[in-house]
C-alpha cells in the first residue's frame, strides 16, 4: 500500500510524523489516517481513468510510451512531444493563472527520445480536465450548463425560428474553443449541422474518449476534488466520485452532423483563401462560450467570425474577458480591451448586437466548496450586417 501511495498524501502524513505524538493521536481518532488512504484509492481510480484517456495518442500522428523511473514516477517517452505538450493551451478556463504559456516541441526522428517528466503546471492541467468533465458531461454539472449553454441555444433556435426542425441540418454551427465538446453536441442534438473545434490536447484527447469510446451511460467513475483538502465540507465531498456520461454521446439523431476539429481557430478559420476548406460566408452561427478572452489580438478574432459568417449570419457570445495572455511571460503579444471597447469593436467590425444581458455562473465549481468564483459573464446576438 505505501508503495502506491500518492505524492500528495505522501507528503501529508510526512508533515504528520512531524508533530507531537499527542497531536498524532488526536488526528488518528478523528479518522486522518484513514481518510489519507481513502484518497489514495480515489487517486489510483483517477490515474485508471487518465490512463484510458491516454490511450489512443494516435490521434495526434505519433506514439507515446510509459514508463517508471527510478523513483517509480511515471513518465512519458515520445518523438520529442507529448501528449499536452501545448501546455499553455489559450483554450482553456483557470483560476490559476493570469496568463498562459503556448509552447511547441517538434520531434525529429534523427533526435533519441528523451523521457519527459510531468511538471506542476501539467498536473494542474489534469485536475482542470477531471472537473472539466464534471462541468460538460456529469449529472452534477448540469447546473453550470443550463446557466451558459441553455441561453445560448435559445438563442440560437430564436434566430433560426422560421427554419422547421426538419431543416435544421441546413443550417452550420461553429463552436470555437469546445473543450470536452458538449455545446458542440448538444447544438447537433438539436439538428443544427455542427462543428467543434479545439487546441488544447488536454481537451482533445478527453473528448476523444467521451464522443469516440463511450457505449454506456455512467461508464467512467473518478473523484476530481481529492486533490486538494482547502475549502472542502467533509470528507465525503472529497471522496465525491463522479460518473459520466450523463448521456450517451453516440444517441444524435439519424443522419446527424457532428464534427470536432483540431488545431488554431485562426489557422484553420483565418485562412482566406483555401479551395480545398473554404470559410468565408460558410457558416449560419459561430457560439462562442469562454472563447473570446483566449485572443492574442481580438481584432483578428472577430474579423475571423465576421468573415466566416453568411450574410445575416448569427454570432451568440458569452463569457468573462480573463484575457489569458495577460502579463504572460512567452513574449506574446496580447491586447486586453475592457467589455465597451470589444462591443464598439464588434460593431466596427460590421455587427449588429442585440439581446444584451450579464450571466452570473462559476466554472468547474465544486458546488460543495466553501469557495467559489462567480463570473459576470457577457452574452449578447449579434447579427453579420
Amino acid at each position: 500500500m505505501s508503495s502506491q501511495r500518492s505524492e500528495i498524501t505522501h507528503s501529508t502524513r510526512k508533515d504528520i510524523y512531524r508533530l507531537p505524538a499527542a497531536d498524532q493521536a488526536i488526528l488518528d481518532k478523528l479518522g486522518y489516517k484513514q481518510k489519507l488512504d481513502d484518497v489514495d484509492t480515489a487517486i489510483r481510480a483517477n490515474a485508471e481513468f487518465l490512463s484510458q484517456i491516454v490511450a489512443n495518442p494516435e490521434i495526434f500522428g505519433h506514439e507515446l510510451e510509459a514508463e517508471a523511473d527510478g523513483d517509480g514516477a511515471e513518465v512519458v517517452e515520445g518523438n520529442g512531444e507529448h501528449a499536452g505538450e501545448n501546455t499553455g493551451s489559450p483554450h482553456s478556463h483557470s483560476h490559476s493563472h493570469s496568463g498562459s504559456n503556448h509552447s511547441h516541441s517538434h520531434g525529429s526522428h534523427g533526435i533519441p527520445r528523451r523521457k519527459y517528466k510531468p511538471s506542476d503546471f501539467d498536473m494542474d492541467k489534469l485536475r482542470s480536465t477531471l472537473k472539466q468533465f464534471v462541468r460538460d458531461w456529469s449529472y452534477e454539472g448540469v447546473e453550470e450548463r443550463e446557466a451558459c449553454y441553455t441561453p445560448m441555444k435559445d438563442a440560437l433556435v430564436r434566430h433560426f425560428s422560421v427554419v422547421p426542425l426538419e431543416k435544421r441540418g441546413g443550417l452550420r454551427v461553429l463552436v470555437p474553443g469546445a473543450g470536452l465538446g458538449r455545446l458542440a453536441w448538444d447544438v447537433a442534438n438539436m439538428g443544427f449541422t455542427c462543428q467543434g473545434n479545439e487546441f488544447s490536447h488536454y481537451m482533445l484527447l478527453s473528448s476523444f474518449l467521451i464522443l469516440n469510446k463511450t457505449d454506456s451511460i455512467g461508464k467512467y467513475t473518478f473523484y476530481p476534488y481529492v486533490h486538494s483538502f482547502s475549502n472542502v465540507l467533509s470528507r465525503e465531498r472529497i471522496l465525491q466520485p463522479i460518473s459520466i456520461p450523463d448521456v450517451l454521446p453516440s444517441a444524435l439523431p439519424p443522419n446527424s452532423n457532428f464534427s470536432l476539429v483540431a488545431g488554431d481557430f485562426e489557422e484553420i478559420y483565418g485562412v482566406e483563401h483555401d479551395p480545398d476548406e473554404p470559410q468565408a460566408g460558410e457558416w449560419d452561427a459561430v457560439l462562442t462560450c469562454f472563447f473570446i478572452d483566449t485572443a492574442k489580438n481580438i481584432v483578428n478574432y472577430l474579423r475571423i467570425i465576421h468573415r466566416i459568417l453568411a450574410p445575416g449570419g448569427v454570432w451568440i457570445n458569452l463569457g468573462p474577458l480573463l484575457w489569458h495572455f495577460e502579463n504572460n511571460n512567452t513574449n506574446d503579444p496580447s491586447v486586453e480591451l475592457d467589455l465597451q471597447e470589444v462591443k464598439a469593436l464588434a460593431r466596427e467590425i460590421g455587427f449588429e448586437i442585440s439581446n444584451e444581458k450579464t450571466i452570473d455562473t462559476t466554472y468547474t465549481a465544486n458546488a460543495e466548496g466553501m469557495l467559489g468564483y462567480i463570473y459576470h459573464a457577457a452574452f449578447w446576438t449579434a447579427t453579420k450586417l
